[in-house]
């Protein structure tokens, strides 16, 4: 009987659904064998060949439009593929590229490995697009504990820094911290959804459609209550949702400049895909899990503007502000439950992130000394001056960042609290509202840093130091990196048709 299970589970293996994640696979492995047989002059195409490679997978995902190229469930119901999954698909792909060159940038002031930050990205990259399509608590724990040891290393990768080795160490310990609190979570689900005696039982409760079938019929269940609420737990931690975010400003700070950006992006977005999953999971016990995310929505709007309003460091400044966003975007998680179009929202509002993020992660790259740790307000004074090309892209991802019409960032808070007020989530929607007022002012001390001259005391005997002028590497795919990220982010504000055909599966 064992036998004909285990046959009928190898007949659904369809290994060409997840062939991007192979292939980011193959792409990882394919740069540690360049490594070696490249002589070492030509070691610098690598991260070349590594952007290359994934703008080609990139392509050949969006060749499947809107929808995934299989749809429903497969490997015995660990993943299941959708429309919404091959969008993430593309986010994390997307994020994955802008990295890279980040990256790239990056570790050429340093005399570190290069090679192995692109490897481990990449594997990070394919396991957070597995975890987006996970349909089992086991494929969705082993794919983030992936990506979480893979955050481990990069976060620390600048070793010596002694800021970034307290950070990776920081993050270690919350990191443990949050996938023991999410594993018993999982743990307690399993322990209710197993028992016997209870209707909706079966063998395989973490399967996501079993334990939905088995929280609809025991709602008042105590230990699945618990389960969720402790799931709930975990993912908060990686999304920076408040009080779970204390360990975001020493994180990003210490963090290097591309993997800070990882977090900001994908790292969200990952928990994101993780939540709009379970939330269907968890619908039966809506009464419980919606109130709580509404909660919570509202203290990390607030904390996160009110605390990134005193900020001078830009890292951190950047980390607080996307604990508000976290926020923005858990109120289209909660809308979804009443808004069918709720979703589409979330994700107009990841992707407009997305854009927005890399222009100022892109800026922010090009403006950092040797320690980017320390990279400040300061550190801006008359950029669009020095050079009009990264002062304007800062311009257009800050702005977009704000909210400010007609970039993209503004179309998507404007979606959100479309779909807040039709919800009926009348009083997030005033805490949102509050939480964009409030974030202009230190979004704007960004603006004011770059385009207008900064005075700064200095003693008598200092000698004048002649600073390098922003930017002055920056090359041909410095530039088309940077464009893309900033013509994204101006059409979707005025021209929202192609991206949101895409989302509607039109």
């Amino acid at each position: 009987m064992s036998t004909e299970i285990y046959q009928k589970i190898a007949e659904t293996n369809t290994w060409g659904a997840i062939a991007p994640e192979i292939a980011l696979g193959v792409l990882a492995l394919s740069l540690l064998l360049l490594e070696v047989v490249l002589p070492k002059v030509a070691h610098g195409a690598i991260p070349r060949i590594a952007i290359l490679g994934q703008l080609v997978i990139l392509g050949a995902v969006l060749t499947c439009g809107c929808a995934s190229c299989y749809v429903g469930e497969a490997f015995g119901g660990m993943l299941s593929f959708s429309g919404t999954g091959q969008l993430f698909r593309v986010f994390f792909l997307g994020a994955s590229v802008f990295v890279s060159y980040l990256g790239m940038v990056s570790l050429e002031k340093k005399t570190l490995p290069h090679v192995e930050y692109f490897h481990i990205l990449l594997v990070i990259t394919a396991a957070l697009m597995l975890l987006a399509q996970a349909n089992h608590f086991v494929m969705l724990f082993v794919a983030l504990e992936t990506a979480t040891v893979g955050f481990y290393i990069l976060i620390s990768y600048f070793r010596n820094s002694a800021v970034s080795l307290e950070a990776g160490l920081k993050y270690l310990i919350m990191g443990a911290l949050s996938s023991s609190i999410l594993l018993f979570g999982i743990v307690l689900l399993y322990g209710a959804g197993s028992n016997p005696v209870l209707e909706g039982s079966s063998q395989d409760p973490l399967n996501f459609s079993n334990l939905a079938a088995f929280l609809s019929a025991n709602p008042d269940d105590l230990l699945g209550l618990l389960g969720m609420l402790l799931v709930i737990a975990g993912i908060a931690f990686k999304i920076g949702v408040f009080p779970f975010q204390i360990w975001i400003p020493d994180v990003y700070q210490g963090a290097p400049i591309p993997t800070t950006a990882l977090l900001a992006i994908a790292s969200k977005g990952a928990g994101f895909a993780m939540l709009l999953n379970l939330t269907t999971v968890f619908s039966a016990l809506s009464e419980w899990l919606y109130p709580l995310l509404g909660v919570l929505a509202a203290l990390t709007i607030l904390f996160g503007n009110f605390a990134a309003l005193t900020q001078r460091n830009l890292k951190r400044l950047i980390g607080l502000s996307g604990v508000s966003h976290a926020g923005f975007l858990l109120i289209g998680v909660i809308a979804v439950q009443k808004v069918d179009w709720a979703m589409n929202a979330v994700m107009f509002y990841l992707f407009a992130y997305l854009l927005a993020s890399a222009a100022v992660f892109a800026v922010m790259v090009h403006t950092a000394k040797d320690d980017d740790s320390e990279l400040s307000l300061d550190d801006l004074g008359d950029l669009a001056k020095k050079n009009g090309f990264l002062g304007f892209a800062l311009a257009v991802g800050v702005g977009s960042l704000a909210g400010i019409p007609p970039l993209a960032g503004f179309i998507g808070k404007l979606l959100i609290f479309v779909a807040a007020f039709q919800a009926e989530l009348y009083l997030l929607l005033a805490v949102a509202v509050i939480g964009v007022v409030v974030s202009i002012y230190y979004y704007f001390g960004v603006l004011k840093s770059a385009f207008f001259e900064t005075w700064q005391f200095k003693d008598d005997d200092e000698d004048e130091v002649e600073e390098p002028i922003p930017g002055a590497s920056l090359r041909l795919l410095g530039k088309l990196t940077i464009l893309v990220a900033v013509i994204g982010t101006v059409v979707l504000g005025f021209y929202q048709v192609p991206l949101g055909s895409w989302l509607s599966g039109g």
